[in-house]
């Protein structure tokens, strides 16, 4: 039948058309399901990408306001910001944004050719029995032989008192496509959304203001890297409020009238132009059937085994839109990606590993970048370790001095017994580059003796990995 094929994937964000590609190369036959006008999901359409491509143009503003401390000069005289004002050309970003995303997209596209997996344009509805219902769209009934899998992902979600209208009180969705820089912006969460956005429109000129309900910045994070994001931030003129909860966000004219209360117990009123709400992202089941069909969840999302399958058979689950009954389950493109290939390696039949949750980096793109892999010494305290640190400066560095960034830190935390790396956590220039010989070394289950042993070219950011393997043994080098 020309509706079967061997695997049906709903969603194309990074865990659906990595799941389709893998299985496609295996030799399934394979169909996604996919509503947007364009594959690539939250991830490459609103997410991680356009986010990027605005930090980028954020760096470029960056550069040009010190253009007089590098050399730099406009029409044959000293650039000086004093004197000559810099803007940024909103229109001009975002074309160069929707350039990039386009581009990624048609890449998606081709990769689906060229694997001869077919786009269902349409809205997918689960019916059991390896049935898929497809209407708003290329309406049809689809037909699994061996499984469905469901990579609807997640979207943004707001909290009680906070209605978010799209309009002023805003998402990351809206964020993206702002046509113009606000005065002020306001921000509920200092996650890696958060973050990333009010290091864009900081640099862009806005006044920005941080709400964060927990005791401080980027709260996953190692504590350490907590303080030094929010001293970098304060110097940049970052007001960030923690311990903060927003009681109420109520829009008027062309603002948002924001009502906090502190961690000290007293009222902070502020009007912003926009209140980006970011605490959060929910998982993507409306319309799905799923606890029809007899699918558990947990708060909505479901429920999954380490190989990502579902309670009813014939029915796996990737990305956003699961849990795997542990708390923390990390809502990341690159863990989509990585779980989208064990599910389809397994469907297909071949030998499959678990991933190890604690082994996934996480990269935050703020300036300055945050990057992060392994246990936090808290954490590593908390499961028993003996653990020793060691932090190394960027300051120290040639290489950062050079780039006028020496800012923050890399800092590793060990088991004292052992000398086993848990985890090494990163701030400053690279950092979301540097984090991938961290991530190596804890896959390779890496000594610090291993790290101080290993050779890091001079000069570079990374030799302040090796740094800090000397500081943990107590014996760095430069310090």
């Amino acid at each position: 039948m020309a509706n079967e094929y061997d695997l049906i994937v709903i969603g194309a964000g990074t865990g659906g058309y990595v799941a389709a590609i893998r299985a496609a190369q295996l030799g399934l036959t394979v169909a996604v399901v996919e509503k947007q006008k364009a594959l690539g999901g939250t991830c490459l359409l609103v997410g991680c990408i356009p986010t990027k491509a605005l930090l980028e143009h954020a760096h470029a503003m960056k550069v040009v306001q010190h253009a007089r401390d590098w050399g730099v000069t406009i029409g044959g005289l000293p650039a000086d910001v004093g004197q000559t004002p810099i803007g940024i050309n909103m229109a001009q970003v975002h074309a160069r944004k929707d350039k990039i995303v386009g581009g990624l997209t048609r890449g998606i596209e081709y990769l689906f050719k060229k694997n001869k997996i077919d786009w269902i344009k349409g809205t997918a509805r689960l019916t059991g029995n390896g049935g898929v219902d497809v209407f708003e769209g290329d309406a049809r009934m689809l037909r699994a032989r061996k499984e469905i899998v469901v990579a609807t992902g997640s979207a943004p979600r707001s909290v009680p008192g906070v209605e978010i209208d799209r309009t002023r009180i805003i998402t990351s969705d809206e964020a993206v496509h702002l046509k113009e820089v606000p005065t002020a912006m306001a921000i509920m969460g200092s996650g890696a959304v958060g973050v990333e956005f009010a290091s864009i429109f900081r640099r862009f000129g806005s006044e920005v203001t941080i709400f964060e309900l927990l005791p401080r910045l980027v709260p996953v994070e190692d504590e350490a890297i907590s303080a030094e994001l929010e001293k970098s931030f304060r110097k940049q003129g970052i007001t960030c409020y923690t311990g903060a909860r927003v009681a109420s966000a109520n829009v008027s004219g062309d603002g948002v009238d924001i009502e906090a209360q502190l961690a000290d117990g007293t009222a902070q009123r502020i009007r912003a132009d926009y209140l980006l709400v970011a605490t959060g992202r929910g998982p993507v089941t409306a319309g799905l059937d799923v606890e029809r069909i007899g699918l558990e969840t947990e708060k909505g999302y479901i429920k999954v085994d380490a190989q990502y399958r579902t309670t009813v058979p014939g029915i796996s689950a990737v990305g956003d839109v699961i849990t795997l009954g542990t708390p923390g389950h990390p809502q990341l493109a690159h863990v989509s990606s990585a779980e989208a290939v064990v599910a389809a390696e397994r469907i297909a039949g071949q030998a499959t590993r678990p991933l190890n949750y604690d082994h996934v980096p996480g990269c935050t793109y703020c300036d300055p970048e945050i990057g992060s892999v392994g246990l936090t010494e808290r954490e590593a305290q908390e499961r028993g370790y003996d653990v020793r640190v060691g932090t190394f400066p960027f300051g120290v560095l040639g290489r950062a001095r050079v780039a006028g960034e020496t800012d923050g830190f890399v800092r590793i935390v060990s088991e004292k017994k052992n000398d086993e790396v848990l985890g090494v956590h990163l701030i400053g220039l690279r950092a979301t580059e540097l984090v991938a010989e961290a991530t190596v070394a804890l896959r390779l289950e890496s000594t610090v003796e291993d790290l101080i042993r290993t050779v890091h070219a001079h000069p570079t950011m990374a030799e302040a990995v090796g740094e800090a393997a000397h500081a943990v043994h107590g014996a760095a080098i430069h310090m």
